[in-house]
């Protein structure tokens, strides 16, 4: 069929809503899909009829083919399982009297429509000399024993009847089997003298390797060339089996000059393209069907899939020329090049992603010698969902942010480990967070699978990141939203631990968070250093959480001892269900999260509310407060972590 590359056995596909079914057992074979007409409308269906299979005969009033004829010789058999063609031919070149006579052979017998498929001139050149090169031909799909499907083992050869030239098998996971990348249609037909199959095309004598093709063809010579330099010839001269898709002229001029003549000057470069290239099979086009993912030599994989009735690689219908039998295997022309990632650099590896807006970015600030060059370097990249509502002004502030989102060395996201600290080429470090649903870079996530390049790899990232920029004390009393927070703490006598080095997790409450406090409760509170220390430490945990570590809910044990509840809902952290008015401020021992409320411990939560006299502490809040009625702005931390860069003439 014209579509079997899209389907495999068992598979159902459905047209103006009938059901079409391959089957796999004999007597019910489909032959024949016929147009089905109700009121002279083709629209409406199909009629599938059904033949019996060669070799059985319907009885009356049995369903099926039951009947199982006698045996005849291979030479009556032909004519049974549709290969009059051949019958015809063995005629003709005198090869009748031996498959009708004693012995056991096999015979791969060309269906009636290979032999039309043929050129008129190679037909005319077999049937003008029907006692040498036909003969010949026959005697070469010819094995001199019984070979059954059974037998047909996947890399093995058969020695033909044509000077024991071999002929190749392939049979492959999903059942199709190939015989010198003819795809066997109709198999173990028995005769008395042997057994007959069936296959889709005319095969030929293969003597050269795959190095020989690459050699002689003219529209392979830029990759002749290419294999020469990277010394692959060996490899496609030797022993095996293998598969190339090889690249013609044509593909190599379809990609830009610069990235050619890069990869054809840097010998790693050029071999990881060519393996990406080869397979470590030998794989017939009958065998790569929609939905299979092929190995390369390099290590990466393709996909195969379909489009209408052509095959893709990676996408893309790519192939030219099919089915070149080689000696170590067999050969696809494309007429695309198949670059593999491991070949390209950063810029290049950004061209597949969804990560356009940050490279203009990078391009804009003048950083892009770092992500074309041989500089081993590691760039987090944010997505372009990052920059919807509005793209950063490039000045000299956002320069420095983008040189701490370029890491030095190569990474791999799978050797990240927890705790990890690695350098920006800004000179800042930054921490590596690995929790159970997401791997982070500081605030930042990594939002797809990293693509490693030539010299450089790409984590694409889910957002901008923000270098942490001192202490969590440091960063309180930077943003005067926090200044209540700050002088609580200092009543509390917690300073001195959030300045020391650690990895803490702080559920800042802001100003406006205290004063949305009952005034007794607040009174209370801050009349008791105690039970001040308690709440605070409620509001604190002893390990880094930052937002994209929470999925569904996570449970964080407080430094008070109970458990905060965090959750994400609408893509708004919430702490106990109270929503996070500004997530991940980072700091060099933790992170920040701002809320609009004071968070209560279940036991601590007053049952009556009422005035009480007013101390020392109360007073320090009230003052704290005063200050932050002016600059109390909640803006974005990365704005605010450039307007700070301002005042520092140190910057990053």
């Amino acid at each position: 069929s014209s579509f079997h590359h899209c389907l495999y056995r068992g598979q159902q596909s459905s047209w103006a809503g009938v059901v079409l079914k391959r089957h796999s057992f004999c007597f019910c074979s489909v032959e024949k899909l016929a147009t089905y007409s109700p009121g002279g409308d083709d629209r409406y269906g199909l009629v599938i009829s059904y033949e019996c299979c060669p070799g059985y005969e319907k009885v009356p009033g049995e369903k099926g083919c039951p009947a199982a004829l006698p045996l005849s010789n291979i030479y009556e058999t032909l004519g049974v399982v549709g290969s009059a063609t051949t019958q015809l031919y063995s005629d003709r070149s005198n090869l009748r009297p031996e498959i009708e006579g004693p012995g056991t052979f096999t015979i791969f017998a060309p269906s009636n429509e290979a032999w039309a498929s043929l050129s008129a001139e190679t037909l005319d050149s077999l049937v003008s000399n029907v006692n040498i090169e036909l003969l010949n031909a026959l005697r070469y799909h010819m094995v001199n024993k019984r070979v059954l499907t059974d037998d047909l083992k996947h890399g093995t050869t058969l020695n033909s009847m044509y000077q024991n030239l071999p002929i190749q098998i392939h049979h492959y996971p999903n059942g199709i089997v190939t015989v010198n990348c003819a795809r066997l249609l109709k198999a173990d037909h028995h005769a008395t003298n042997g057994v007959v199959h069936v296959i889709d095309k005319v095969i030929s004598t293969t003597t050269n390797s795959i190095q020989h093709i690459v050699e002689t063809e003219e529209s392979l010579e830029t990759l002749r060339a290419a294999v020469a330099a990277s010394d692959l010839n060996s490899l496609l001269e030797s022993e095996g089996q293998y598969t190339l898709l090889a690249p013609t002229n044509e593909a190599f001029e379809k990609i830009p000059r610069e990235m050619l003549n890069r990869i054809l000057g840097d010998p790693e470069a050029l071999r990881d393209l060519l393996n990406h290239h080869i397979l470590k099979s030998a794989m017939c086009a009958e065998a790569i069907i929609a939905g299979l993912t092929m190995e390369t030599l390099e290590g990466t994989t393709l996909d195969v899939g379909c489009s209408g009735e052509e095959l893709t690689l990676n996408g893309r219908p790519i192939i030219a020329n099919k089915d070149i039998l080689a000696t170590n295997g067999v050969v696809h022309f494309v007429n695309e090049l198949l670059i593999p990632d491991s070949a390209k650099t950063l810029f290049e590896l950004a061209q597949e992603s969804e990560v356009s807006e940050s490279m203009n970015l990078f391009r804009q600030a003048g950083l892009s010698s770092h992500l074309t060059g041989s500089e081993r370097v590691t760039l987090l990249a944010p997505v372009n969902e990052v920059f919807k509502d509005k793209r950063p002004t490039v000045d000299s502030n956002m320069r420095n942010l983008l040189l701490n989102h370029i890491v030095k060395d190569q990474l791999s996201s799978k050797y990240l480990y927890h705790g990890q600290k690695l350098q920006t080429l800004g000179d800042k470090e930054l921490r590596v967070f690995v929790y159970r649903n997401n791997l982070c870079i500081e605030n930042a996530c990594i939002a797809a699978h990293d693509k490693r390049g030539r010299f450089g790899t790409l984590f694409s990232v889910d957002k901008m990141l923000t270098p942490p920029t001192g202490s969590v004390m440091d960063v309180l009393k930077a943003d005067h939203r926090f200044s209540t927070l700050v002088a609580a703490i200092q009543s509390a006598g917690l300073m001195e631990n959030l300045n020391r080095p650690g990895t803490f997790t702080v559920f800042a409450p802001t100003n406006e968070a205290f004063q949305a406090m009952p005034q007794g409760e607040l009174n209370k509170l801050m009349g008791n250093a105690k039970e001040l220390a308690s709440i605070l430490k409620f509001h604190m945990a002893d390990e880094i959480l930052v937002s994209g570590a929470v999925s569904a809910l996570v449970r964080l044990k407080s430094m008070q001892g109970d458990k905060l509840e965090v959750s994400m809902k609408n893509h708004v952290i919430h702490v106990n269900k109270e929503p996070v008015a500004e997530s991940d401020i980072m700091a060099t021992n933790g992170v920040i999260h701002a809320v609009s409320s004071v968070l209560q411990p279940q036991a601590s939560r007053p049952q009556e509310r009422g005035d009480e006299p007013a101390d020392p502490a109360l007073e320090i809040f009230k003052q704290a407060s005063a200050l932050s009625k002016v600059k109390g702005k909640n803006t974005p931390v990365y704005s605010r972590l450039l307007a700070k860069m301002k005042e520092n003439s140190g910057g990053f």
